[in-house]
């Protein structure tokens, strides 16, 4: 490119890099989806990664969408939902179409309650779906059964609903703040969110106490959701991600990455000054897998959670977070180098998000096309692994293809070259 074409870029990219570490995330409702979700209507779900026609899911990410038209009783038997998915009477949606971020299969439906976000200073909105609970078998992983039905059912009738009440009565629930503290606790806010969930649950106390007298087995269930494990912050971190990435997506000329996404066929990037999605082949993982389960068994079924690398966490804070070696395997001083290996493909380091394990050092923020084709260095994304009969096996450490990012850089060059 020209000279005059770099520094446009530099100015955009520089523009975009302000967006993404100057926004305010705010959890201002917890709704059902149909009610707050723009496009969202009655007859939609909506699923994880660049879109596809229904006829091309497959594996676990197809039996998530018919498990959430039966849980949302579009159809009463798996065979009647299929049926309508191929006459065009459910329609398949994607997440990122609705200003929504889906976890693996990112399954929503109509009258699943959704955390709402909203980023203030650049007036854009994320959405994402409540988390399911600590079994490994969960809609978002592949798998629908009376166990899920009934877990996704107290996330609707109680949990969602109660986090809703609480919310509105606190006037919002700022979350920037809580992820800066959560990072000098050992979280990178992708794989691991335990301080993050408990100072979550903290924020919410003074307004359960006022609602407890009028709803204490309410109250009593969802603080149980809340604290049973360690996971229920992914949601809100996620949701945080997307209003952010997305005040930084529409800068002309800019070549930052504001999504990365997997669907069960490909792994595709979204670029601040391009249009659409970026495509190319699945990602490769690094796997620790839970006891019983082996390579044969990972399977891609969805996954838009790298929307949090997407904003210097997850992966680019992984520092930060040495317990992730029990999870996902590997060892801290891996960790520690991969985490500064990426700061040669960032825009810059966030004034706000820091590592301790660095010398409190800003991760390192903003993808460039450009800069991971000059270097080499992939983005790297601290993921789940699902298996090929549903349900989570394991954890890992998955790195984005870089065909993607050599033709978005074609695609950047033919549009700004000149």
């Amino acid at each position: 490119m020209s000279p005059a074409a770099e520094a446009r870029r530099a100015a955009a990219n520089a523009e975009a890099f302000r967006r993404l570490t100057t926004s305010e995330p705010v959890l201002v409702d917890v709704r059902p989806a149909i009610e707050v979700v723009p496009g969202m209507t009655a007859n939609t779900v909506l699923t994880s990664g660049p879109p596809l026609a229904w006829c091309d899911y497959v594996g676990g990410q197809r039996d998530a969408l018919i498990g959430g038209a039966l849980f949302e009783g579009l159809a009463a038997t798996r065979e009647e939902a299929i049926a309508r998915f191929d006459r065009g009477e459910i329609v398949v949606g994607g997440c990122h179409d609705h200003g929504c971020v889906g976890s693996l299969a990112g399954i929503y439906t109509a009258s699943m309650p959704v955390f709402v976000v909203e980023n203030a200073p650049f007036g854009t909105r994320g959405f994402c779906n409540m988390y399911e609970g600590k079994s490994p078998k969960r809609l978002n992983y592949g798998v629908y059964d009376d166990t899920v039905k009934a877990q996704l059912e107290t996330i609707g009738t109680v949990v969602g609903p109660m986090i809703g009440e609480a919310v509105r009565a606190l006037g919002g629930v700022p979350l920037k703040p809580l992820m800066i503290r959560a990072l000098n606790m050992g979280d990178e806010l992708h794989s691991r969110n335990t301080a993050a969930s408990l100072m979550f649950a903290r924020e919410l106390f003074p307004a359960f106490l006022d609602l407890y007298a009028g709803k204490p087995a309410a109250v009593r269930r969802t603080l149980e959701i809340l604290t049973e494990d360690h996971y229920f912050f992914l949601r809100l971190s996620m949701a945080a991600a997307k209003a952010t990435a997305d005040a930084a997506h529409g800068v002309e000329g800019s070549s930052l990455v504001t999504a990365m996404a997997f669907s069960c066929k490909e792994f595709g990037v979204r670029v601040s000054g391009l249009d659409g999605w970026v495509r190319g082949p699945h990602a490769s993982v690094e796997a620790k897998l839970f006891p019983g389960h082996d390579a044969s068994e990972i399977t891609w079924m969805g996954g838009e959670s790298p929307i949090t690398e997407t904003i210097g966490l997850g992966g680019f804070a992984q520092a930060g977070a040495p317990t992730l070696q029990a999870y996902q395997g590997g060892s801290y001083e891996a960790m520690i180098a991969r985490n500064l290996g990426l700061y040669a493909i960032t825009a810059g380091e966030n004034p706000d998000f820091k590592l301790p394990a660095l010398g409190y050092r800003g991760t390192p923020t903003g993808i460039d096309v450009f800069k991971v084709l000059d270097t080499g260095t992939l983005p790297v994304m601290d993921i789940g692994i699902a298996g090929a009969g549903g349900g989570q096996i394991g954890a890992g450490i998955v790195s984005a293809p870089v065909d993607c990012f050599r033709l978005a850089a074609d695609r950047y060059v033919a549009r700004y070259a000149s």
